[in-house]
């Protein structure tokens, strides 16, 4: 699974090797931006051209 725009698959090294990387794993505690999606989205789900955001209640 990879990213795309408009149904094109954007190439990894275009990405700077993000693609399958959990980036609040590797930056939440770094605070700022990662930190906040961090303590307040429960769940990020993509599929079928989808994107799925819970957040914490």
């Amino acid at each position: 699974m990879g990213i795309s725009v408009w149904g094109l698959p954007l190439p990894n090294a275009w990405l700077g090797n993000m693609k399958n990387v959990d980036l609040v794993q590797e930056f939440g505690n770094a605070g700022g931006f990662w930190q906040a999606i961090s303590e307040g989205v429960e769940k990020v789900e993509v599929r079928d051209g989808r994107l799925l955001i819970k957040l914490k209640e």
